[in-house]
């Protein structure tokens, strides 16, 4: 199971004795797989009209990022043609 993807890819080496930098590398690896978040939120109990607007939310969110990503990376490209051309 230790070899498993998910456990290969989350597991963090002490180098030199240094724990407390090992553990800011694993909590940051956990933040962004959104396994901190999943432990918080199942503490509780969360009603179902909040897991629904919750939900909805984090999809509406996602998209709203995509959609930016998409348009920064319009905009930020680097072999755009010059729009005007004669000034």
């Amino acid at each position: 199971m230790a070899n498993h993807l998910r456990f290969v890819g989350r597991t963090v080496m002490v180098q030199n004795g240094n724990v407390e930098a090992a553990f800011g590398v694993l909590n940051r690896i956990l933040a962004q797989d959104g396994v901190a978040d999943a432990v918080r939120r199942s503490r509780y109990f969360e009603k179902p009209s909040r897991a629904r607007r919750r939900r909805a939310f984090e999809a509406c969110r996602r998209v709203y990022c995509a959609e930016m990503a998409r348009r920064i990376a319009f905009l930020a490209r680097s072999s755009r043609q010059d729009p005007w051309l004669g000034c």
